[in-house]
């Protein structure tokens, strides 16, 4: 293929002597529909309400809950410090990922519900403690302050950057939004 490296069929690494089957394969290729396509790490769907990335990430937080059990369950790593900055490195950084984009989905307690689950495993509690007692035995904010923090300092970012693009839509978004093609 004129000294091409197809390492994947879907793919095409290509040098300045390939650029013209690069251009044949692109607009002899039909593009495909995917449902839920993903963009730098979060899953999107049409609605915008995130539902199948907290569905994958509530999944990923089940599985590293399960991990933090066995080292709770273990003699060498059950100490709360230990488990603590296990929890944090494991489960509080994969559930935070994007957390300023979806954070006001109506999903979030997927993800609120294992990152309980994971304040349970560190504090030693049972499931009758109460919930807001939680983040105070296992020294880690509530989900909601953390994404909220999170929000905060981006766009905290964002107004100290003039030249970022997005700055004007941050400081004055638009009044007005599209009407439902639903309404009469």
């Amino acid at each position: 293929m004129f000294g091409c490296t197809l390492a994947n069929p879907d793919r095409l690494e290509y040098g300045r002597e390939c650029v013209h089957v690069f251009y044949e394969s692109l607009f002899l290729n039909a593009l495909w529909h995917e449902c839920h396509p993903t963009y730098l790490g979060v899953t999107l769907d049409r609605t915008l309400s995130y539902r199948e990335h907290l569905t994958k990430t509530a999944g990923k937080l089940k599985n590293r809950n399960n991990l933090l059990m066995k080292l709770a369950g273990s003699t060498w790593g059950a100490s709360a410090n230990t488990l603590r900055s296990s929890a944090l490195a494991l489960c509080y950084s994969a559930a935070e990922y994007c957390a300023p984009v979806w954070s006001r989905s109506d999903h979030t307690s997927q993800v609120n519900v294992q990152l309980n689950s994971t304040m349970r495993l560190i504090s030693g509690t049972l499931r009758s403690m109460p919930l807001p007692w939680l983040p105070v035995l296992s020294n880690i904010e509530p989900p909601a302050l953390r994404s909220k923090a999170a929000t905060d300092k981006l766009v905290e970012k964002i107004v100290k950057h003039d030249s970022w693009p997005i700055q004007p839509d941050i400081l004055s978004p638009p009044l007005l939004r599209l009407t439902s093609s639903h309404c009469s």
